[in-house]
């Protein structure tokens, strides 16, 4: 644990005792750092320009509790939380993406035996995931997210899959299945343990039906700096760690902690477990004070990489080079928003054609597809995240553009 009487203030920044950890329940925050009108949401499709620039916009303040080591935007307000249909976050267009998600079906089908079975998955989005591990494993699967669009994906297990478009809750006990995951949800969500007890009370006593859960690795955002992956929708932020003692104190046993997808994903495998809680640690596990570290270092070179962002923005704009960004999710949103250079990018690209000719909330780009260019050939792109670059590389060479290619 980090002890709040030896921890610099200038360190951790200032604690303000009003906030309760809804991880640990513990009073007091250090708040470290602040993003101020930002877009409430980054994935909701807008039909015009105007209806984007006049999307409601909300403040990130993020705060570090002490005592378990989570992070959370302390002024959130869910009733922002307004994922629908029209909240596009699907990634399966990508192969690159697709590679991953289908050793990851197939690697828990193996390890869990999954085969005949039946699956709940909790935030299924638009369901990829859901009928991979019903295909690979002839599976029957229950999907439950708001913004699910049934029908939107093909595939041959479309009989054995059933959507529910409702946000989980104790309602959907029911559907427990032999196996549960939730991949991408968690980290939109404050009552952490509020959720994660939920699910560990729905099992009930049977103790034979693992959760697996997926999240974005916090460590890395520290780290690394990356404030492109801090937005309002993301009020939750964890590391193996924090989201491993989480589980514990909900009657969970971490069975697995790892990393995945160029250590960008943070994912964990439980068991539940008949004592009310376990005192078995997982090696993957960093202390309280690691991650305190971790929050020190963000909050004293966060402000070095925002400028030299901007600064290499403007020089772009000076120099009249036509700058593209690819990707038009929630990164670009943070990315351009945080910075504040909404007007240096004139054109944003993306692989989602269920996102082609809608804008983006809060920036107004319209969202252009990678055809567009070949008409445009741009000086350069700006990918959002540098696992796409390969990827990416192939694109623009096969559709004769030749540009400089940027990873964030």
């Amino acid at each position: 644990m980090v002890n709040i009487a030896t921890t610099p203030q200038s360190e951790l920044g200032e604690l303000n005792k009003e906030h309760r950890c809804p991880n640990c329940g513990s009073q007091g925050l250090h708040i470290f750092y602040e993003v101020r009108n930002v877009p409430v949401h980054s994935c909701l499709m807008m039909s015009s320009k105007e209806e984007a620039l006049n999307f409601p916009c909300g403040d990130v303040v993020l705060g570090f509790c002490p005592q378990c080591g989570f992070i959370t935007n302390t002024i959130f307000d869910a009733k922002w939380s307004a994922y629908a249909p029209n909240y596009e976050d699907q990634q399966s267009f990508s192969p690159t993406f697709n590679k991953f998600a289908l050793s990851l079906a197939n690697k828990w089908i193996e390890k869990y035996n999954l085969n005949d079975k039946d699956i709940v998955e909790i935030g299924c989005s638009k369901g990829d995931f859901l009928f991979l591990l019903c295909e690979q494993g002839n599976n029957r699967g229950v999907g439950i997210d708001p913004s699910v669009v049934p029908g939107r994906v093909q595939s041959q297990a479309s009989d054995r899959v059933k959507f529910i478009q409702e946000y989980y809750s104790k309602k959907h006990a029911e559907y427990v299945g032999d196996f549960i995951c939730c991949r991408h949800t968690l980290e939109h969500i404050q009552p952490t343990k509020e959720f994660i007890q939920t699910v560990r009370d729905s099992i009930g006593e049977r103790t034979n039906v693992a959760f697996c859960l997926e999240i974005p690795d916090n460590t890395r955002v520290m780290q690394e700096l990356a404030f492109e992956d801090i937005y309002y929708e993301h009020c939750s932020y964890f590391s193996p760690g924090t989201l491993a003692r989480l589980f514990r104190s909900c009657g969970f046993e971490v069975t697995d902690l790892y990393k995945e997808y160029g250590d960008q994903y943070l994912l964990i495998e439980a068991k539940p477990i008949a004592a009310e809680t376990s005192d078995k640690v997982h090696p993957n596990e960093e202390t309280v004070a690691e991650v305190a570290q971790d929050v020190e270092h963000f909050a004293a070179n966060i402000q070095g990489k925002l400028q030299y962002w901007k600064d290499y923005l403007t020089e772009q704009k000076v120099a009249n080079k036509k700058v593209v960004v690819w990707g038009s999710g929630s990164k670009c949103v943070a990315f351009l928003t945080t910075l504040d250079t909404i007007n240096k990018i004139e054109y944003v690209v993306d692989i989602n054609p269920n996102r082609h000719g809608k804008f983006i909330p809060g920036v107004g780009k319209e969202i252009m597809s990678p055809e567009f260019l070949k008409e445009y050939q741009p000086d350069m792109v700006i990918v959002m995240n540098a696992i796409y670059c390969d990827e990416i590389g192939v694109m623009l060479k096969n559709m004769g553009v030749e540009t400089e290619v940027v990873a964030l």
